[in-house]
């Protein structure tokens, strides 16, 4: 058999392995992602009062709308990213949430820890809008649905 007969069998078992590499990878990039929204919004049910307070504190009306929406977005996106399920879409949302709540509640950037947590949100939302870029991925309900 000549070398080039076997080079296509070669090239299609590293593409696949390539394939395999990216989709896993994409995978654990979502939980990783996921881990601080959902983790947050799980403290954020756990001491709701407090929560309410820290909202208001910084100036945002309707605290306890405010503390719902924060929930609903940090929980089921949290989820939804892991699951791959209309990942484009939740990513987006989950970076805009992240750069909102940047804003919002980490903006005294003389402060070191709230310069740190300023652009820990901005990081996470470069790191969302790469989801958003390039998709779920083929471990996902998106993928699924194709």
């Amino acid at each position: 058999m000549s070398q080039s007969a076997a080079t296509p069998s070669r090239d299609t078992h590293e593409l696949s392995s390539s394939v395999a590499t990216s989709a896993t990878a994409a995978l654990v990039g979502r939980v990783f992602l996921s881990a601080i929204f959902i983790l947050s919004g799980i403290s954020k049910l756990s001491a709701p009062a407090m929560m309410i307070g820290y909202i208001g504190s910084v100036g945002l009306p309707f605290p306890q709308l405010a503390l719902a929406l924060a929930i609903i977005i940090e929980l089921g996106g949290g989820i939804a990213l892991i699951a791959g399920y209309r990942t484009r879409t939740v990513a987006l949302v989950l970076a805009l949430f992240s750069v909102i709540t940047a804003l919002a509640f980490h903006n005294s950037l003389g402060d070191q820890n709230q310069f740190i947590h300023f652009f820990k949100n901005i990081a996470m939302a470069g790191g969302l809008l790469q989801v958003v870029a390039f998709g779920a991925g083929r471990f996902s309900l998106d993928a699924r649905r194709r």
